[in-house]
Formats: C-alpha cells, sequence, structure tokens
C-alpha cells in the first residue's frame, strides 16, 4: 500500500471513529487527532525522502564543454639572417576554440583554429559506442595510422606530417576496437579529403590543417606554386592493427597501418596512391621509445612529384618515398615554482629512396615540454636538411643542415 493510501485509510478511521458519541469521549477524540497529525508528519516526511531518493538516482544530462587555446611562437633561424640580426622574432600563433562532451550518448569533438593567415577546422567528428569494445566516428575524424597515441613530440612533428601520414584528418567514417584481449583494430573509409575533395568549397585549397594532395606539378612550375593541374584524394580506405604486450620492461605494442585510395582530376580518375608503416613502441616507467617505418606511392602518369598544401601554402613532394622515424622521451614530476611537469624528449626522422631522386630529408629535434598549471611550452632546438618549415622542401638538393631554435607557448583553458 502507498504512503497516499494508508494516508487515507487512517484519516477515514478516525473521522468515522470521532463522528460516533457512543464510542468516543472528548479526551479520546483529543488523542486520535494528536496521533492523526503525528501520522501526516510522518507520512509527508516518507514522501519527501522518497522523491528525494528518486532524484538522487537520476543521471544527470551529459553536456558539451568549450575549451581552447592562445599561443604565440620564438623563433631564431639560421636561414634567415635578418633574423638572427635581430636575436629572433616573436610571432602571434593562434587562438583555438574546442569542443567536447556527450549528449544522448552521442560524443562531439571539434577544434577550429584562428591564425593571422588562415582560419581552418582541424577535426569535427560524432562518436558512438556501438558495445563496450566497439565505437564509430563519423565527421572530419583523424585517419589512424602509425604510432599512437603520439608519433613525435615536439611542435614540429616528423617528416611523415608533410606528405599527409601523421595528424591526418578525412571526411569519412571510423570504427575503433578498444585495446582489449591485448589488441586494438581500426577501421575506416574515408570519402574525402577536409576540404570535400576536387570539388569541395573551400575558398582557398592551401588553408588547411592537414597535410594532402592538391595537384601535379608540371614543368616549369615553381615548388612553392599553386598547381596547374588540380588533384584530391577520394574513396580511401584504411587499416589499422595493434598488439600489446607487457614485461619487465615495461608494455610494448607492434602496429600495422596501411590505406588505400584513389586520385581524381576533376573529369575522372587520375590515379591510385597507397601507403603502409610497420611501427612499434614502448613505455617503460617515465620512458617512452617509438619507431616507425613507412612508405606510400602515388601512381599518376609519369609524374614523380606532387603538390601538397596545408598552412596556408603550397609545396612539393616525390610521387614515391620511404621514411624512418625514431623518438625517446622522459617524462618529469617536479615541483619548480609552478611547473609541475617536464618532458624532455629527442625526435629523428629521415625520408629517403625519393622516386624524384631528390636528396634526402634529415630531421632531429632535441626538446623540452614544459607544463605549469595552465601554461604549456614547447622548446625546441632543430637541425633539419630538405625539410618544410626548417628552410626547405622535401624536394630540395641542399647539403647544408639548416637550424632553428623555436619557443612556443600557450595559455590552454
Amino acid at each position: 500500500m502507498s504512503f497516499s493510501a494508508r494516508h487515507t485509510v487512517l484519516l477515514s478511521s478516525a473521522l468515522l471513529i470521532g463522528s460516533s458519541h457512543v464510542y468516543a469521549n472528548t479526551t479520546e477524540l483529543d488523542t486520535l487527532k494528536r496521533e492523526l497529525a503525528s501520522l501526516e508528519d510522518k507520512v509527508a516526511q516518507l514522501e519527501s525522502a522518497t522523491k528525494n531518493a528518486d532524484t538522487s538516482t537520476e543521471t544527470p544530462e551529459k553536456g558539451v564543454q568549450v575549451g581552447g587555446a592562445v599561443r604565440f611562437n620564438y623563433g631564431m633561424n639560421s636561414y634567415d639572417q635578418d633574423s638572427e640580426r635581430r636575436g629572433g622574432d616573436i610571432d602571434f600563433d593562434l587562438v583555438r576554440i574546442n569542443l567536447s562532451g556527450e549528449v544522448a550518448d552521442i560524443g562531439i569533438n571539434a577544434e577550429v583554429r584562428f591564425h593571422d593567415y588562415m582560419r581552418v577546422v582541424k577535426f569535427a567528428y560524432l562518436d558512438y559506442d556501438i558495445t563496450p569494445q566497439w565505437q564509430a566516428q563519423l565527421g572530419l575524424a583523424p585517419v589512424p595510422f602509425g604510432n599512437t597515441p603520439v608519433a613525435s613530440h615536439s611542435y614540429f612533428m616528423t617528416p611523415n606530417y608533410f606528405v599527409g601520414l601523421e595528424e591526418d584528418y578525412d571526411l569519412g567514417l571510423v570504427f575503433k576496437r578498444a585495446m582489449k584481449d591485448n589488441w586494438q583494430l581500426d577501421l575506416a573509409f574515408f570519402k574525402n579529403d577536409d576540404h570535400g575533395g576536387i570539388d569541395g568549397s573551400a575558398e582557398d585549397r592551401k588553408d588547411r590543417y592537414s597535410v594532402d594532395i592538391v595537384g601535379l606539378r608540371s614543368a616549369g612550375e615553381g615548388f612553392y606554386d599553386a598547381p596547374g593541374q588540380k588533384l584530391a584524394e577520394y574513396n580511401t580506405l584504411v587499416g589499422r592493427f595493434a598488439y600489446q604486450i607487457e614485461h619487465a620492461l615495461g608494455e610494448t605494442q607492434f602496429g600495422l597501418s596501411a590505406l588505400h585510395g584513389g586520385l581524381d582530376n576533376g573529369i575522372n580518375r587520375a590515379g591510385d596512391y597507397q601507403a603502409w608503416a610497420v611501427h612499434a613502441s614502448n613505455r617503460y616507467e617515465q620512458w617512452y621509445f617509438h619507431l616507425q617505418h613507412t612508405e606510400y606511392d602515388y601512381q599518376v602518369d609519369e609524374s614523380t612529384q606532387l603538390v601538397v598544401a596545408a598552412n596556408a601554402m603550397y609545396d612539393t613532394i616525390a610521387t614515391k618515398a620511404a621514411s624512418t622515424t625514431l623518438g625517446i622521451s622522459y617524462d618529469m614530476k617536479v615541483t619548480l615554482g609552478p611547473v609541475s611537469q617536464l618532458t624532455l624528449y629527442n625526435d629523428f626522422g629521415v625520408m629517403h629512396d625519393k622516386s624524384d631522386d631528390s636528396a634526402n630529408t634529415w630531421m632531429n629535434i632535441t626538446g623540452m615540454s614544459v607544463a605549469a598549471g595552465p601554461v604549456f611550452a614547447y622548446i625546441d632546438l632543430v637541425h633539419a636538411k630538405n625539410q618544410p618549415f626548417v628552410g626547405g622542401t622535401l624536394v630540395g638538393d641542399s647539403d647544408d643542415f639548416e637550424r632553428r631554435f623555436n619557443v612556443n607557448i600557450g595559455y590552454y583553458f
């Protein structure tokens, strides 16, 4: 019987007894009234407790959180004599806005970046947990390829980024299996690149975060010229498998990644491309090691060079090449004023066996990241040869190593 029903029965019984002068006198009536009042109080207390208990067991609706960062960059470069003469320069890097959270069991993940030279969406996708082991991602999602969670530690990443095989985001659908029973699997289909392919509506094709193929390099064009013939990636299948083992020296993960897709020139299919990588990483206490060998091949007529775009600029890459990257880092918890963590690292990468017979690309970055509350900074010393953003290009033939000292500092919220 509910509390309300009991309340009604007791009230009715008390009224019946109180209305009969045969069975009750004034003293008995007063006693019943007091008992009735006490019961009413108890019913009210129990109903209130029940209501509060029901409310406390309700799961609050999950929402979307807003975060972001404001970053600035200092650099002094051996390939810019004016910069060296001034002792380097400080530039505005970016303001970025991040959205993350979950509503009705559907997650949202997005990042918009505002630079002084472009505004770009880095990623924007929805995720849904199909089962406790499998998650689906839909939208401008990360391409599952190579070492994760990081393939590099520095502000500059590895040479793989500059051919579109690191920190790449495309438009499609990804299925991810969590690391259960020591193995993980990612399967993906990407319909187009982040600008919607050859017929995308982007105002400027070079304003993008991810590096993608955007054209075919013709004779007479400079390394940084806009392409005379446009190209775009489409219908790309990607797979990544990883297996993890635990041992006396920590956790080691071995993996294999592969992708295959088509190239479109706006009229018909102009070619195909594929890439594969074998990768391994090991985490032991504060140490983290990672190694990766990658090969890619763009098959377009008899071409040996293609045009890529990102960060508001065009560049040129060989249609076929291999790369080998190696990284090591060491994390330290510290108490140095506001500084709570330091990470020391060295990232090395070489790109070789290029189809256009250009010289090898070399890059070594020795650096440190610093975390102090909401402030995070990269401090990097880069030595590189034929490397974008370090005085060169991936199809360069320079024999000289360039140097760049770089500090990127940001406030994250």
